[in-house]
């Protein structure tokens, strides 16, 4: 069996508390779910919202009907008479994701109606969406309530529905109040009452069972999922996008369409355009969760892959790394000298495993790209010595005009001056550092990722970490700088990759 996946980054994502994205991310976001993850659907919007939702729900249907997606596009709409419906066709759009309300207790208490009323209002809507030549899914809204407690309402509401010209009906835990098991009872009830029919479900996370939930959906015979790009959503979200594919390849021996090895670039880029950043140790999409901390594990891993599982990072576009710091041994060191293309002796490799593990007790973070001037400090190397080093520098900003910055750089013994503005303090240092490495015909790295950390408490003179990601000839550097001034933090993590470039690559 195949599972049918609809993506609500662009919808229910952006409900996430802070999240808004432009019409162009937007735009760009929707050409990667459906080109390259490949997913069946994606809801793009919220009807009647703002003026920028349509102009961004615009632009994604012009696109989509240029390469042939058009009826991969969906708009939550609602039972307005044809408000929704007109908002969606002058869109250009020809699906709508009807909202309607799954329980009981909404209808009566939040639109002042009988069962009977809201149901004419439906069908009043689905018999308008078919003239004007729209497709429609149905939304149980609170569904998940409605089958705890009003099930005679949900299954009136379907007796009355299942023969109108309704293509989807959507099952979302709507407070995201299930657990499996009930997930399970409730899908397999509307499925074995309504055969005939599709359902798609949709989980939220308020108790952190989503992921859990779909699978007893699946288990019950649904045949859509709904899932968000890093799980985001409102409150605690919805399934991760990337948890439901996993889930549903190796826990249900089931198909999908997704293109498992683009999984990381969309998440990397939701995490980009949302500002939410993705928790480390969040499953195939994580920082570390590809990362062997333990010595034994990369121990295990070199004689027989002994701590693998199915989730093998190359499948989403990752790659396995294996930690350095007090709980590395020999074997975490070993993998990493081997990344680097570098050999050392039983001997060398003992002291080395030592430095690294004293600077792990200290607290220190160590990462791939510090072994080779911890092999330099430790055997008394020249090898890996700072051939570059920012001598002096000068940053002036003002209200009015674009900061300055002048610069001083010391390469293998010669001094380098320029000077340049830029957009920030930071920009116009790297403008007049490039333009030193222009002079010189030197390659230099691209800027992939730029994080600042802050410690909690809100004092002014705190030491910030800035942690830049680099990729130099396909190759990603990790740097980092310390310093009580954020400026001044990113330059030094900026002169830390100059020296890995020149020493390591």
């Amino acid at each position: 069996m195949k599972v049918e996946l609809m993506d609500t980054t662009l919808r229910d994502g952006e409900q996430t508390q802070g999240v808004s994205y432009t019409p162009l991310e937007k735009l760009h976001l929707a050409t990667i779910l459906l080109k390259e993850v490949n997913v069946d659907r994606i809801e793009v919007a919220s009807a009647r919202v703002s003026v920028g939702e349509f102009e961004a729900t615009k632009k994604i249907i012009d696109w989509a009907g240029q390469n042939n997606f058009l009826d991969k596009i969906e708009v939550l709409g609602f039972v307005d008479d044809e408000i929704s419906l007109d908002w969606i066709r002058d869109a250009g759009g020809k699906v709508i994701n009807l909202l309607t309300k799954g329980s009981l207790k909404h209808v009566t208490g939040q639109l002042k109606k009988t069962p009977e009323q809201h149901l004419a209002d439906i069908k009043n809507v689905v018999r308008k969406a078919e003239k004007k030549n729209i497709t429609v899914n149905i939304y149980l809204e609170d569904w998940s309530n409605g089958m705890i407690s009003s099930e005679d309402y949900v299954f009136f509401l379907m007796d009355s529905l299942k023969d109108e010209k309704i293509r989807r009906f959507m099952l979302p835990d709507t407070l995201g109040i299930l657990n499996p098991d009930q997930s399970y009872s409730f899908c397999k009830k509307m499925i074995d009452r309504y055969p005939g029919l599709w359902f798609d479900f949709h989980a939220h996370n308020d108790y952190d069972l989503a992921a859990a939930n779909v699978f007893a959906a699946l288990k019950a015979g649904v045949k859509g999922i709904h899932g968000t790009v890093n799980g985001l959503g409102e409150r605690a979200g919805n399934a991760p996008l990337s948890s439901i594919i996993a889930i549903i390849k190796d826990q249900m021996n089931l198909e999908t369409d997704v293109n498992e090895s683009k999984i990381n670039q969309v998440s990397t880029l939701v995490e980009t355009f949302s500002g939410i950043r993705i928790p480390v140790n969040k499953p195939i999409i994580g920082g570390n969760v590809f990362t062997q901390t333990s010595g034994i594990h990369a121990d295990g891993d070199n004689k027989d892959n002994l701590y693998f599982n199915r989730l093998l990072p190359e499948r989403f576009g990752r790659k396995r790394t294996y930690a350095l710091g007090k709980l590395s041994g020999k074997a975490n060191i070993q993998k990493n000298l081997e990344e680097l293309g570098l050999h050392l002796s039983p001997g060398s490799l003992k002291k080395v495993t030592k430095k690294v593990i004293e600077l792990g007790d200290k607290k220190e973070n160590v990462t791939i790209e510090d072994l080779p001037f911890i092999i330099s400090d430790v055997l008394h190397s020249r090898q890996n010595k700072k051939t570059i080093s920012v001598k002096n520098f000068t940053l002036s900003i003002s209200s009015s005009m674009k900061p300055v910055a002048s610069i001083q750089i010391e390469i293998d013994g010669k001094i380098h001056e320029e000077a340049s503005f830029g957009d920030g303090q930071y920009n116009a240092f790297m403008n007049a550092l490039w333009k030193i490495y222009s002079n010189l015909n030197k390659d230099r790295p691209v800027l992939k990722n730029y994080r600042v950390t802050i410690p909690p408490g809100g004092k002014t003179d705190a030491l910030v970490e800035t942690r830049i990601i680099w990729d130099f000839k396909g190759k990603q550097i990790i740097s980092k700088g310390l310093d009580a001034d954020q400026t001044v933090s990113a330059i030094k993590a900026t002169e830390r990759m100059l020296n890995i470039i020149e020493n390591v690559y």
